[in-house]
């Protein structure tokens, strides 16, 4: 599965304003709906939906980076996007460190399989430090589409 497949690139983030967890959350799931890729009425379950997931274990991985996720019988299709926070979000990430990426991930129940292969996606290329460093100095969202396409594209070390 490749980023192409899930990211909603009218969705991406990359600058945040919000400074806390669920200000993440709702921002960039906010995004979702401005793309039109989620209805509004269903964004509060589905951000309900993640704060629930993340009370089971931060999703913040460490090395600055969070995968916020959860299942949502509202959306049809596996969707997600990217937010780039300069100034770091505190979301008790494994490490203690703030957070800088975000990707934020809204499955269908009846699509483990989508799921575990959009995070295993992620969790692949953000193990490559160069991806990583690059997808924090983005400025754009051209600029963080293009990247996430060399990644697709497997033009980094992973």
């Amino acid at each position: 599965m490749k980023f192409a497949d899930f990211i909603c690139v009218n969705g991406i983030k990359p600058e945040l304003n919000a400074l806390d967890k669920e200000g993440v959350i709702r921002e960039l799931a906010e995004s979702l709906v401005a793309a039109g890729a989620i209805q509004a009425e269903n964004v509060d379950g589905i951000i309900k939906a993640i704060m629930k997931r993340e009370e089971l274990g931060s999703t913040g991985i460490g090395r600055g980076i969070a995968v916020p996720h959860t299942k949502h019988p509202s959306v049809e299709t596996l969707v997600g996007t990217v937010g780039v926070s300069t100034e770091g979000v505190e979301f008790s990430s494994l490490d203690g460190e703030k957070v800088h990426l975000f990707f934020l991930l809204v499955s269908p129940p009846d699509r483990p399989g989508d799921h575990l292969r959009a995070l295993e996606n992620i969790s692949r290329q953000l193990r490559d430090d160069m991806f990583c460093k690059f997808l924090k100095q983005s400025k754009t969202v051209a600029d963080i589409q293009q990247l996430l396409e060399e990644a697709d594209n497997n033009q980094f070390g992973s």
